[in-house]
């Protein structure tokens, strides 16, 4: 006999909080199987492949106006009805609800993209290939990282007779050269792996590295930037979990305002998850479609779930998340749209100076070559919120910052401290430049990616150094 599919899971467990909680019990399951897969490697050598199958299920319940949330990995009958009564059991013991919004009714989900097979079922040696290939690319430096697949199967069922199923693929790498203490780095998302080129990641963050020898010390102060598209992330994972959060919107901790022109003009995001191989449904069943959040500078909407939609009027955009109650609605397939990049050197290589060997691509090559005296700038990292309502973060650089002079890159940098308004840095006639090609990012946990071209602001400030 087959092991039930993950939809007939789901509409086993919400069964069974119906005979366990009776007719006016509401519930929705989400049961997913993953198989994700990590190739590990330091000092040169992979040094660790560990890959996991497993089946989740989440469980929500609404009854006697109370709400809680449950979830389990047995998925055998009495795994089953053990969740069920656990969380049934919980929710009578939970504070009234007043704000519950209610199922979502049976609707149709938007179609995903067809996942790529060859990714989802990836070997050990495919992802062991593009490690050799980062490590031989980087030439004798010291390599560190990984190479990462995963694929999910996925599927929603309620007591509203609503159900959806979906399946996503990613394939993503992160590496570092280092040299003498300096260190480059190099990351690719995508939703095949036979789109990750190892070598080219290598030599990328190979000779970042070598260009970050011997770096100087720059006084404090707002220098003129261009962020590489890594650095650029880190700007848009704090716009979405801060900015475009329906539940900070909602309780007026967000600086968004849809409507407002918030942005340069040069600036558009677009929130898109089907752009991808990703699920075509939230955690709450709801379809998910691409969302324009900023549209030429003017801010359009805010991510929402059907909990912080109802608080403000609106409609569920398909944004809810594990945890949501706790942390709100998210965008997280974020893409900053650029214009096409000037012209530029085929390399964008230096040629003078203590940083001669630093690459860059001909998208960040075209906005370097306008800045007269400024900084190029990798990657940020340790960012923390201060304020979120203007949302003034402050981090460090790291794995590789440049002095630019009269458009020429001229010597590494020491790594700086900031304190920034993000929506400021990005604010109209703040955005110099954008290049062409979005570059998608991965994050720590796979399905989430930011995807941004470099970019070019005319004020970044400074603080301090790296050790205060």
């Amino acid at each position: 006999m087959s092991a039930p599919t993950e939809l007939e899971l789901a509409g086993q467990v919400v069964e069974l909080v119906r005979r366990l909680g009776g007719p006016a019990a509401q519930a929705e399951a989400v049961v997913t199987r993953a198989d994700l897969a990590l190739t590990r490697f330091a000092n040169s050598a992979i040094h660790q492949n560990v890959a996991e199958s497993t089946v989740g299920i989440r469980l929500r319940v609404h009854v006697d106006g109370r709400t809680a949330a449950g979830s389990g990995s047995v998925v055998t009958a009495d795994g089953l009805r053990a969740l069920a009564e656990r969380t049934l059991a919980a929710a009578r013991l939970c504070p009234p609800d007043p704000g519950w919004p209610g199922l979502v009714p049976p609707t149709s989900a938007p179609l995903a993209p067809p996942v790529d097979e060859a990714t989802a079922h990836a070997e050990p040696d495919q992802r062991a290939d593009r490690v050799r290939a980062f490590v031989a690319a980087a030439g004798g430096l010291s390599t560190a990282g990984y190479c990462r697949t995963a694929h999910r199967s996925s599927a929603y069922a309620n007591s509203a007779g609503h159900t959806a199923h979906g399946r996503s693929v990613e394939a993503a790498m992160d590496g570092i050269a280092r040299q003498a203490g300096a260190d480059g780095v190099a990351r690719r998302c995508a939703d095949r792996l036979s789109d990750i080129d190892g070598a080219e990641l290598g030599g990328q963050a190979a000779a970042k590295a070598r260009a970050a020898a011997d770096p100087v010390e720059l006084p404090p102060g707002r220098y003129e930037v261009v962020f590489e598209p890594a650095a650029v992330a880190d700007l848009l994972q704090n716009l979405s979990w801060y900015g475009f959060n329906g539940k900070r919107y909602a309780e007026r901790q967000s600086f968004a305002e849809p409507g407002a022109a918030q942005f340069d003009r040069a600036v558009t995001l677009v929130d898109d998850p089907l752009g991808a191989s990703g699920l075509p449904f939230d955690a709450e069943g709801t379809g998910r479609r691409a969302l324009t959040l900023v549209e030429a500078g003017t801010t359009r909407a805010v991510a929402h779930d059907r909990r912080t939609a109802a608080e403000v009027g609106a409609e569920s955009t398909g944004h809810a998340v594990a945890g949501g109650a706790t942390w709100g609605p998210m965008a997280r397939n974020l893409r900053m749209s650029g214009a096409a990049a000037g012209p530029a050197s085929a390399t964008g290589r230096s040629t003078t100076g203590a940083a001669a060997g630093a690459v860059v691509d001909a998208d960040t090559a075209a906005l370097v070559a306008g800045v007269r005296r400024g900084l190029l700038v990798t990657d940020l990292w340790y960012t923390r919120v201060l304020d979120p309502k203007s949302l003034v973060v402050t981090g460090l650089t790291r794995n590789g910052v440049w002095l630019v002079e009269d458009g020429t890159v001229v010597r590494a940098v020491r790594d700086l401290r900031f304190t920034e308004s993000y929506p400021r840095a990005l604010g109209p006639g703040a955005v110099l430049g954008l290049g062409g090609r979005p570059v998608r990012q991965p994050d720590r946990v796979d399905g989430v990616w930011w995807a941004a071209p470099p970019v070019r602001l005319a004020s970044w400030h400074f603080t301090g150094g790296a050790s205060g």
